[in-house]
C-alpha cells in the first residue's frame, strides 16, 4: 500500500512548532512584513488590505502569503513580536535603572504596549481558534518578565511583597480600558498612583526596620 505523503506546513507553522530557523534574507522579509503590519494596522486596523501591507513593507504580496497564509498567521506574529519586545525591555532596563525604577518605567512600557494594542485585542478575542495559544504566550513571555522586577525592587524594600505579576498586568491592562476611549495622561497618572500603591507598605517595612535600630 503506497504510504501517503505528509501535508506541508506553511512556513510560520514550521517556525512556531520548533522547525528550522528561515534564512537571514528570508528572516529580514517577515521582520519587515511583521513591523509593515504593525503600522497598518495601527493605522487602519487589522482588517486592512493586505496589498497596503506589502506595499508599505516594499514587497509583492505573494511575499507576504508566502510567510503568512492567512491573515490571522499575520495577527498573531505582529503580537507575538510585540509580547517579544516588551519582555525583553524588563532585562534592558534592570541592567540600566536601580530596580524600584525599572518596574517603574517597565510598567509604563508595558501600558504603552497595551494601550497600541486595541485592533489587535479585539481581533484576539474574535473566537478565532488560530489565536487561542496567544494568551499563554502573552502570560509565559510577560508574567516572568514582570516577576524579575518585583523580586529584584521587593529585595531592597522599595514595594509590598504581596503582588503576583499577573494580578498587576490585569490591573495596569484594566487602566488603559477606559470607557469613553483611551487618554494617555490620565492612563499614565493612574499607573503612578499604583505604582505608589505598591510603595506603601514597603516603605512601612522600612520604617519598621529603622525603629528597631
Amino acid at each position: 500500500m503506497p504510504k501517503t505523503k505528509p501535508k506541508l506546513k506553511s512556513k510560520s507553522e514550521a517556525e512556531r512548532s520548533g522547525g528550522r530557523r528561515p534564512r537571514a534574507d528570508a528572516q529580514r522579509n517577515i521582520d519587515t512584513l511583521l513591523e509593515a503590519a504593525k503600522a497598518v494596522f495601527a493605522e487602519s486596523g487589522v482588517d486592512a488590505p493586505v496589498r497596503e501591507i506589502a506595499d508599505r513593507a516594499g514587497v509583492g504580496i505573494g511575499t507576504v502569503y508566502r510567510h503568512f497564509p492567512n491573515r490571522s498567521d499575520l495577527v498573531a506574529g505582529v503580537f507575538r513580536r510585540e509580547v517579544d519586545a516588551c519582555a525583553d525591555a524588563a532585562g534592558s532596563l534592570a541592567a540600566a535603572h536601580p530596580p524600584e525604577d525599572a518596574l517603574t518605567r517597565w510598567l509604563h512600557r508595558y501600558a504603552g504596549f497595551i494601550a497600541t494594542k486595541r485592533g489587535l485585542a479585539a481581533a484576539l478575542h474574535s473566537g478565532d481558534p488560530a489565536f487561542s495559544p496567544l494568551p499563554a504566550y502573552f502570560r509565559q513571555q510577560l508574567e516572568p518578565a514582570l516577576k524579575s522586577l518585583l523580586d529584584a525592587a521587593e529585595v531592597t524594600g522599595a514595594i509590598r511583597s504581596d503582588v503576583e505579576p499577573y494580578e498587576l498586568l490585569h490591573a495596569v491592562a484594566s487602566l488603559c480600558a477606559p470607557a469613553h476611549g483611551p487618554n494617555p495622561g490620565q492612563v499614565q497618572r493612574m499607573i503612578e498612583l499604583l505604582i505608589d500603591g505598591l510603595r506603601f507598605r514597603g516603605a512601612s517595612k522600612n520604617e519598621r526596620k529603622r525603629a528597631r535600630k
